[in-house]
């Protein structure tokens, strides 16, 4: 009898323990699927993500390189040093001969008129001239004053012999604008500072001529 009762305790304690051994087989199986599954969508998430920012960067580098539309271009300009004063075909001038001696044009602001022939070589040198005349509004100007002093190789000043409010150069391609919410703007410069006109990138912009 106490044999019997004693077979039938141990097969009952065998049965919870198997039964417990199932049940954390179970939880084990259920926490590596939740951990697969979890890892995936990580994995899925990373990945998708990583093509949608390497989408917006090719997206980005292609309105870079798009065409920006209302620039002129010019070709074939000359670069002779001269110590005369030039008669340029285009107003503001954006390259042909020029002084010897640029004017300094790293995050430049001029509130008078600069001397054309030394503009043009800071052109030359891979800079962007902001110009505008009386009709740009004067909000328009303190924006672009706050803009070419963030931005390095550009330089801005007064111009009054020109056919809109707000005009931009660099060497052979130059923008018209009205005002200076034009989104044109902020391309001309992302595109022509030291871009691939610039005749001597890498030239120094400061250590010139201070008007």
């Amino acid at each position: 009898m106490g044999s019997s009762n004693h077979r039938n305790k141990t097969a009952a304690r065998r049965a919870r323990i198997e039964e417990l051994r199932r049940a954390e087989r179970a939880r084990e199986r259920r926490n590596r699927l939740l951990t697969i599954g979890t890892a995936t969508v990580i994995i899925a998430g990373l990945a998708g993500g990583g093509w949608y920012l390497l989408d917006a960067a090719e997206q980005r580098e292609q309105a870079a390189a798009a065409p920006i539309d209302g620039v002129q271009t010019w070709s074939d300009l000359s670069q002779n040093h001269v110590t005369t004063t030039v008669d340029y075909p285009m107003s503001p001038p954006v390259g042909g001969d020029h002084n010897q001696i640029w004017v300094n044009c790293d995050k430049q602001v001029y509130t008078t008129k600069l001397p054309e022939e030394n503009a043009v070589h800071a052109l030359e040198h891979g800079a962007v001239w902001v110009t505008y005349n009386d009709t740009a509004a004067e909000a328009d100007v303190e924006e672009l004053t706050d803009r070419v002093r963030r931005t390095t190789y550009t330089f801005m000043s007064p111009y009054e012999d020109q056919s809109a409010p707000i005009v931009l150069s660099a060497w052979g391609h130059q923008l018209k604008v009205d005002s200076a919410s034009d989104a044109r703007i902020q391309r001309f410069l992302d595109t022509y500072v030291q871009g691939e006109q610039t005749p001597e990138p890498g030239a120094a912009c400061t250590g010139g001529l201070a008007v």
